[in-house]
């Protein structure tokens, strides 16, 4: 089954880079999506947001974070999140691995391996 690795430009972001090589490496089908160059679709984000919950996908720690204004950052919720989200793509966690209905979000290798039984 193909994989689809959500994320940015891998030449801008490393850990976007680091899960493609990770996964070509392993043979592992995969077509890549930049949602920089084309919105994300809503229905997508909310699989997500169903799989694993938008805490899991709202990177805190980023830049895009920290520019925000003080009143989007408070009182988030799902629903807040998601408008975040799809407003503001680079607020998503990266990159996001979605095999059928599972969906990882971040690389870490040892997942990667666990995920696909290697």
């Amino acid at each position: 089954m193909t994989s689809t690795l959500y994320g940015i430009s891998p030449k801008v972001c490393d850990t976007v880079k680091k899960a493609l090589q990770w996964l070509e490496a392993n043979h592992l089908p995969v077509s890549f999506f930049d949602y920089r160059e084309q919105p994300l679709p809503p229905a997508t984000l909310d699989s997500w947001i169903e799989a694993i919950g938008w805490e899991a996908l709202l990177n805190k720690r980023s830049t895009s974070f920290r520019t925000l204004a003080d009143e989007d950052k408070q009182q988030l919720d799902t629903e807040k999140a998601r408008q975040l989200m799809l407003a503001n793509p680079t607020l998503i966690k990266r990159p996001v691995l979605q095999r059928g209905t599972q969906v990882m979000a971040g690389f870490n290798e040892t997942a990667y391996r666990e995920w696909f039984g290697l």
